[in-house]
């Protein structure tokens, strides 16, 4: 357990240090999420106007979910794929700029439109699985297979971006180099949330404490630690998105090529490829 902990610390050090040398990399998520913002009020404001889902959802109100999923899924696999294709042009040890990544991601656009709406689909059968008037073990069994969707996808978006296939094809390769590269788990995923879950929990449990003391010293005092404190977990999420982003060119390409991209050591990436034992 603690050695998976320490590799996972590693793979997150070296993901940083990559992200270093081109800070650009972090527009990509924080585009992503102004985007996605942006479907969230398209959808919302007019659902909640419109009273649509206070009594029952339906099969209108299963299309309407289709489509949002779609649109949000859209727009985050568009800007992912952008942040993976300029992080390989950084790990062959190029500068990639913002235009760079997302000329990438327009390359692709049909097949990333394609996997959208496989997503979408998945999106809407895992959340009827994980619905509160479900039973538990429904629930329970939603949440497996979110979980093993998660894993079984994390390789879709550089199959993507490196290669001239349609979403079906992407998602199978995922897949097969999963199987292949199993290791004692995915370890760099599981690594950076993990990682990453734990700075958040810490800088919100201070963040909450410095917003009160401001707040009891003068409330105008606490409102400005407060939005420091929100900008500041904002920046931890946007931060976390960029290095998973770097993380899975990289590993894509060492799980293709065995080769070791500037800025990861072979050690690494091995512990991350181990085969199951």
């Amino acid at each position: 357990m603690f050695e998976q902990l320490s590799r996972s610390w590693g793979l997150v050090k070296a993901s940083a240090a990559v992200l270093r040398a081109d800070k650009a990399l972090m527009l990509f998520p924080v585009l992503s999420g102004l985007a996605t913002v942006a479907v969230l009020a398209t959808f919302a404001l007019p659902l909640f106007a419109m009273r649509i889902f206070e009594h029952s959802i339906g099969l209108a109100g299963l299309l309407i979910a289709f489509v949002f999923y779609f649109c949000q899924y859209a727009v985050i696999v568009f800007f992912n794929a952008a942040l993976v294709g300029a992080a390989m042009i950084r790990l062959d040890g190029g500068n990639p700029t913002l235009s760079d990544g997302l000329a990438a991601a327009k390359r692709r656009l049909p097949a990333i439109l394609g996997y959208a709406a496989i997503a979408a689909t998945v999106g809407v059968l895992l959340q009827s699985l994980k619905h509160k008037d479900n039973n538990f073990l429904v629930r329970l069994f939603g949440s497996a297979l979110g979980a093993a969707w998660t894993l079984a996808t994390f390789l879709v978006v550089p199959v993507l971006i490196s290669r001239d296939v349609g979403p079906i094809d992407a998602l199978k390769q995922s897949v097969s180099l999963l199987k292949r590269t199993w290791g004692e788990n995915a370890i760099g995923n599981v690594g950076i949330g993990a990682a990453f879950g734990l700075l958040t929990t810490l800088a919100a449990v201070i963040g909450i404490g410095l917003t009160y003391l401001a707040w009891m010293t003068a409330p105008a005092l606490g409102i400005a630690v407060g939005v420091l404190c929100v900008l500041g977990l904002m920046l931890l999420a946007v931060y976390q998105a960029a290095l998973t982003g770097i993380y899975s060119a990289a590993l894509y390409r060492y799980a293709i090529s065995h080769e070791v991209p500037a800025g990861f050591s072979g050690t690494q990436l091995a512990h991350a490829f181990e085969a199951k034992r």
